[in-house]
Parts: C-alpha cells; structure tokens; sequence
C-alpha cells in the first residue's frame, strides 16, 4: 500500500503535468487544490527536485515546474526513492534486499511468490511513467 506520502508526490506531479503549459506553479497552489498539508508538500517537492524530476523558479512567477522528460520518469523509480522498496518482503527485494530471520529463501514458498509478485508489479510500474498518470485512454 502507498503512504500518503508517495500518494502526495502523484497528485502533485499530476497537477504540474496538467499545467506545464502554465508556467511555474505555486506551492501553496497545489497544496491547495490537491488538499495536501502545504508543509509536508514543501518537503515533498523538494525531494522530488533532488530526483531531478523537479525544478524551481524563486521570486515572482516563481514556483515549481517539470523539468524536460520528467514526464518519462517511471513510477517505479518515484516510489522507491520515497517510500523504499516495492517488494512486500524485505528478502524479495532488489535494491533493498535483507534476508529475513529463521528463513531458508531455498524452501520458503512465500519468498518464491513474493519474488513473481514484485516481479509482475515491477513489469508495469517500470513502463508506466508520470504522464501515463494523466493520460485518460
């Protein structure tokens, strides 16, 4: 499941793609269209400007706006950096992996189904991208 952390950084990515054409935008803005909590929104897009998904413009027109071909960013990539792993267990992981206490990874069914789990979440999160979100099909 996402944290609401992860769920902010989406809806506010969304709200930048679907104004790009506007110029920079506001933070108190989004925080308050999307009705995320505008300091936790504050950290949020600078985090997402250390991704380098995000750029800012300070002073008047200033604000935060996408820079070029982050709209190709995969979901994938955005989760992990906020929320961490995508796998449910930590010995399924891949960039995070941590082998589990009293676990022989050999013989444990539930590793093996956790591995085609995240296996069949990482096929679709690491296609789908930002604008894939706004998209409507």
């Amino acid at each position: 499941m996402l944290n609401k952390k992860t769920q902010y950084a989406f809806q506010a990515l969304v709200y930048l793609v679907e104004h790009k054409d506007n110029g920079p935008v506001l933070i108190a803005e989004i925080a308050e269209e999307k009705k995320i909590p505008l300091k936790f929104l504050e950290n949020i897009l600078l985090e997402l400007k250390k991704m380098d998904i995000l750029e800012s413009k300070k002073g008047k027109g200033g604000g935060y706006y996408l820079k070029p071909n982050a709209k190709k960013t995969p979901l994938a990539k955005i989760i992990r950096k906020i929320e961490g792993p995508i796998a449910m267990l930590p010995c399924a992981s891949l960039y995070f992996y941590e082998r589990c206490k009293n676990c022989d990874e050999k013989h444990c069914g539930l590793h093996d189904t956790m591995v085609l789990v995240r296996d069949a979440t990482l096929k679709i999160l690491e296609k789908k991208t930002i604008a894939d979100l706004v998209e409507k099909k």
